[in-house]
């Protein structure tokens, strides 16, 4: 049996090394090291691999489409110019974080005023789905509203924490604060949210 995993390894190894068309996993960090050295499908790689996951959380506080989009395309655009700013060793995730959460917070601070309440859904509108369903999407709308009770700090921190799967150290590196102060925000933060979602009858 111990000998199995390593079997497979091998296995893999040669299938890969046999046949050339065979796509290896690159890890973030070697696609960005590709694209500085002038590979440009490595950054479109980059690209198709987390767009879709900054769109998710530009929406959680952004209404307007054409914004998210506009924010996800400017995220990748500083991570473009900054390339050469990238220290070697470091992880490619949490600095292409740390670009978005700055740019959501100055297109904030450009709007002046704060965030938009979460779209109320009016229940008329919704398709004919599964009961199963209807409780996820009601589900979901009372998760955004509990979270728009949160401070901004208590909110950068689980926005990332609980739906991006950062750990606290990367959080920390992420909002630039200490391990210490991200833990307090997260604590008092999901304090809250379980009282909210309490309320609102969602376990």
């Amino acid at each position: 049996m111990p000998l199995l995993a390593p079997l497979a390894l091998l296995l893999r190894f040669l299938r890969l090394a046999l046949d050339p068309d065979t796509p290896a996993t690159r890890s973030d960090e070697e696609l960005f090291a590709a694209y500085r050295a002038g590979d440009r499908a490595a950054f479109q790689e980059l690209w198709t691999r987390y767009a879709p996951a900054l769109c998710r959380l530009m929406r959680k506080q952004v209404r307007r489409s054409e914004d998210v989009n506009d924010l996800v395309q400017q995220t990748f655009l500083q991570l473009h110019r900054a390339r050469n700013d990238f220290r070697e060793g470091a992880r490619l995730r949490p600095w292409l974080y740390t670009i978005a959460l700055n740019l959501r917070r100055e297109y904030w601070r450009r709007m002046g005023r704060r965030r938009e309440s979460p779209v109320e859904l009016d229940e008329r509108m919704l398709p004919t789905v599964e009961q199963a369903d209807i409780v996820a999407k009601e589900n979901a709308a009372a998760v955004r509203k509990a979270l728009s009770t949160l401070s901004d700090g208590q909110r950068e921190v689980i926005e990332l924490h609980w739906f991006e799967g950062f750990s606290f150290p990367e959080v920390a590196q992420i909002v630039g604060a200490s391990l210490s102060a991200v833990k307090v925000r997260a604590h008092r933060g999901y304090k809250v949210l379980k009282a909210e979602l309490r309320a609102e009858g969602v376990r």
